[in-house]
């Protein structure tokens, strides 16, 4: 952590900054929801449904899609945020220049070399993302690429193993649920 800043202080300041950073973006659902609700969401996974209460975690949630997705650098994190916290949305963000399916393929093969930290993070994308997939998909995903998604994270998930035992048997639980795409 960059200063000695109270928990919900820094978890605010990450919010207002990915909030910033994110004020254009929209998901692909139907709803076309404000791209800020999916990091909320997985700080919300991460702390009210697998009990995580380590603030550079949390932070590094919601932070997480800020270099893969906006203007941010890895060294505006580490100036605003800290060097811990930088570090792990650094693990956990793609590198754009490469195509889909080698950005697909090198989150399986980083995943069981993650940090225990990043590991936490990715299995809260994940399990927000499959929900998502669930409840409000993309608009122009057939049944068949939902599935694909859900395979695909599947072996993520593998990678993942022994990273946080609630937090594995979410992501499994709602795996599962795949027929009801």
């Amino acid at each position: 952590m960059k200063s000695d800043m109270p928990l919900g202080n820094l978890i605010i300041k990450a919010v207002a900054f990915a909030a910033e950073k994110h004020r254009n973006q929209r998901r692909k659902d139907a709803d076309v929801s404000p791209y800020i609700n999916h990091p909320i969401a997985l700080a919300n996974v991460l702390a009210n449904e697998a009990g995580i209460d380590d603030a550079s975690v949390l932070c590094a949630a919601i932070l997480h899609d800020t270099i893969e997705d906006t203007d941010t650098s890895v060294e505006e994190l580490e100036r605003t945020f800290g060097s811990v916290i930088a570090g792990i949305v650094s693990e956990v963000t793609d590198d754009k220049s490469l195509d889909k399916q080698t950005r697909k393929r090198l989150q399986i093969e980083h995943a069981p070399h993650s940090s225990p930290e990043a590991k936490l993070v990715k299995l809260a994308d994940k399990i927000c993302n499959l929900r998502d997939i669930l409840a409000n998909p993309p608009m122009d995903w057939s049944t068949q690429r939902k599935q694909e998604y859900f395979e695909w994270a599947a072996s993520v998930g593998e990678g993942l193993r022994g990273a946080h035992a609630q937090l594995e048997a979410q992501f499994w639980e709602t795996w599962k649920r795949r027929s009801e795409l």
